[in-house]
């Protein structure tokens, strides 16, 4: 046990606390028996933006497979596609296994460095989520240690509530030791993807509309330019696609794959680096750089999924100020909050590194699941620009007052009357996650701060 000062990958809101570096079961059961009253909470690689595996004054299980001295302990079934696999293994180490295989996961976020039980904790979500839905709809069953050391097996069809209940449960309700989850075939490791630059708010929109061919693609993103102001306001580039075939993508060996990085960000970089006039211009560029009309190309894995992870700790580009990820969804028939949203932020010359819009399928059986059927909008934002937490107050009131709700995993921001009101079903989850942790062990900076377990329950 070392004590460690934490933060999320937004390097903001950072706390200390005692770490312990272990996959082993009885460790893990030994360290829940004798936990004090700020509890514990497990970490994986430490990808949620916020303090989602943060826990000031208490303890951490840090969960990794790099504290397995056999490597990655994965199964996978060469018929079925089912993966038997640990929590603590990574994406990157899943689909360094798989792809060579035939087999890719069947939802990734956008960074490959999260662990299984980490994926499973934030219910994560990707380009594809409109034809496959989220990472908890192909886990088929999991291993749980409760806060007891007790240990059950969870699945759709045996325990759902307690199943539905961790998946998207940010780590409140269990540790996720193991999982069961169906991979998806592939021909090969490239991705045949079509590109288009459009120019308004509105073509957006239209463009990715499931009344048009949207569906027919399984991944698909918009790239948003945030400072665009006028009869630009809105614009954004296009990019849509779906594994290559073994005859589109060329070569011997078209299931060859390495995903390595490319360049590390400097040590130190100083605040402000990323401002309103260096992401204007790299907007520009961006947006110059894509084709006006329709083209389509052959793009590696990681360069359509994982683009930001060819940057080893990207996230120190903002300097020791950090940053704060925002991400809310909004119905489908809101597109006029959408676009409220979009010129407020162009307004106020908020400058976002990364703006990435989707539209969403509907949502699963989890109750704290972020995705619904709508459009979702991800920001990055410094968080020393002066007025922001104003600013996205302001945000907030008008995606909840749409029907919206905002994405925990990525969240430093928002009240606990707004996880409330984003999240109808927040009582029935309590209620659930209390039955399986009566004592009250699973506790977090995130969960404190948003009020999701009892303050009166004590280990």
């Amino acid at each position: 046990m070392t004590m460690q000062r934490l933060s999320g990958w937004g390097r903001t809101a950072w706390t200390v606390a005692d770490v312990i570096a272990t996959t082993d079961e009885n460790q893990i059961r030994s360290t829940l028996s004798s936990v004090g009253d700020r509890g514990v909470i497990a970490r994986g690689l430490g990808r949620s933006y916020g303090a989602a595996a943060q826990n000031a004054g208490g303890t951490v299980l840090e969960m990794t497979s790099e504290h397995d001295p056999l490597g990655v302990d994965a199964v996978l079934d060469p018929i079925s596609g089912i993966l038997d696999v640990a929590a603590s293994v990574s994406l990157d180490s899943i689909l360094r296994m798989c792809v060579p295989r035939g087999w890719f996961v069947p939802v990734t976020p956008g960074t490959r460095f999260v662990t299984v039980g980490g994926a499973i904790a934030s219910d994560v979500h990707g380009k594809n989520h409109h034809i496959d839905g989220s990472f908890g709809e192909h886990v088929r069953s999991m291993t749980v240690m409760l806060s007891s050391g007790e240990i059950v097996e969870l699945s759709p069809g045996s325990q759902p509530a307690w199943f539905w209940a961790t998946v998207g449960g940010m780590g409140l309700t269990g540790i996720v030791l193991r999982a069961s989850l169906q991979m998806l075939r592939i021909e090969s490791s490239k991705v045949r993807v079509e590109t288009e630059r459009l120019g308004n708010f509105d073509a957006v929109c239209e463009a990715m509309s499931g009344d048009g061919e949207d569906d027919s693609y399984r991944y698909s993103v918009c790239w948003v330019d945030l400072l665009a102001t006028g009869s630009s306001m809105g614009r954004g580039v296009l990019t849509r696609g779906d594994h290559a075939t073994a005859a589109e993508a060329e070569g011997d060996e078209p299931l060859a794959y390495d995903p390595r990085l490319k360049v590390s960000a400097p040590g130190w970089v100083p605040n402000g680096l990323l401002n309103k006039f260096s992401i204007k211009a790299f907007n520009e560029a961006w947006y110059r750089k894509a084709p006006s009309q329709r083209h389509i190309g052959i793009e590696s894995i990681p360069a359509f999924f994982h683009p930001l992870d060819g940057v080893n700790k990207w996230n120190r580009l903002y300097g020791t100020q950090g940053f704060i990820q925002y991400q809310f969804i909004v119905p489908l028939d809101r597109t006029d909050v959408l676009r409220k949203v979009i010129e407020t932020f162009s307004a106020a010359g908020v400058a976002s590194f990364l703006a990435v819009l989707k539209r969403m399928g509907p949502q699963n059986l989890a109750p704290m699941s972020f995705p619904t059927e709508g459009w979702t909008l991800t920001l990055d934002m410094a968080a020393g620009i002066k007025g922001l937490a104003e600013l996205l107050a302001s945000v907030d009131a008008m995606v909840l007052d749409a029907g919206g709700r905002h994405y925990l995993a990525k969240d430093s921001h928002v009240s606990p009357s707004a996880v409330r009101r984003g999240y109808p079903r927040l009582d029935e989850w309590m209620t659930t996650q209390e039955a399986m942790d009566p004592r009250g062990v699973w506790r977090s900076d995130l969960s404190r701060r948003l009020g999701l377990v009892d303050p009166r329950r004590n280990p």
